[in-house]
């Protein structure tokens, strides 16, 4: 079965855009903050079960997330903030009652909020998408005021009604897809849905607790992306996303290479930052949406 959702299309069959503001590489990034409860399975383990016995609580895997929230987060505000770069912030609604302070912190460093879910779980595994959709997006227009825009499933997962729900629910971007280099429309039951670039090939879930590598790989990956991007910018513009955890990137060892990604990043001549919002208003407003 071909893609039911986007058609395909050859990247080099594009139409050309023009860059926002002349600059073609477009930055985002996406800081994944979740909420990973107590009583619950752990969605992601560091430590395994001894004897593979799997008992709750689960307080080393519990505390591996929770060190993210504590000391993970600040190192992000803190060097984010320092740069003046603008973030998304894929947020669980469960993050804003578990942890108060953080939820304020995140209003005051003045990210984007992208819908994650309402606690860290497939919506696959939820008894109502609809209710959990509905309390989400609920949850997050009370906390900044303002509807959400944008939408990063947890684990990235949605049914087959996911896009045709967010559409319903005036969401205008889904992360989800990661099937391009640019922005493409979906095809709902509702009409038209951005497709936003996410990565799963510069994101430290998969790089560090999918695929347990060391910790300069998310350097290089970096490195080895903007060798095969920066002849194509002259072409055509390029999103480069950044999926971070804070349990993960902001480890220590870590948390150095990012500095050094944020720094090579921010100093590119064609680079500029850019949150989901941004870059969903640059493509409407130059690929517009037949309407289908």
């Amino acid at each position: 079965m071909a893609n039911p959702r986007i058609p395909f299309q050859l990247s080099s069959d594009r139409p050309l855009l023009p860059p926002p503001g002349g600059k073609p590489l477009m930055v985002h990034v996406v800081v994944n903050v979740e909420n990973w409860r107590f009583d619950q399975p752990m969605p992601r383990k560091l430590l395994p079960a001894p004897h593979g016995v799997e008992q709750l609580p689960d307080v080393p895997n519990f505390s591996w997330a929770e060190y993210g929230m504590r000391c993970g987060m600040p190192r992000l505000f803190e060097a984010l903030s320092r740069r003046a770069l603008p973030a998304s912030c894929a947020l669980n609604a469960g993050v804003i009652e578990a942890y108060p302070r953080l939820g304020e912190a995140i209003l005051e460093a003045g990210w984007e909020v992208i819908g994650h879910g309402l606690h860290q779980k497939s919506l696959q595994a939820e008894a109502s998408e609809e209710a959990v959709l509905d309390e989400c997006l609920e949850r997050l227009k009370r906390f900044t005021g303002a509807p959400v825009q944008g939408w990063l499933g947890p684990g990235l997962k949605e049914s087959e009604a996911t896009p045709d729900l967010l559409k319903a629910r005036g969401v205008r971007y889904l992360c989800d897809w990661v099937v391009d280099d640019l922005p493409t429309w979906m095809q709902t039951a509702h009409g038209p849905l951005i497709a936003m670039p996410y990565s799963l090939e510069i994101n430290d879930s998969v790089i560090y607790a999918v695929e347990r590598h060391a910790s300069p790989e998310i350097w290089r990956r970096l490195e080895d992306t903007l060798q095969v991007l920066e002849p194509e910018l002259a072409r055509q513009p390029r999103v480069l996303t950044m999926g971070l955890h804070p349990h993960l990137i902001g480890a220590p060892h870590r948390f150095a290479y990012l500095e050094k990604m944020l720094d090579r990043l921010a100093s590119h001549p064609q680079a500029v930052f850019m949150t989901g919002r941004q870059i969903a208003d640059w493509f409407e407003a130059n690929a517009p949406s037949t309407g289908a």
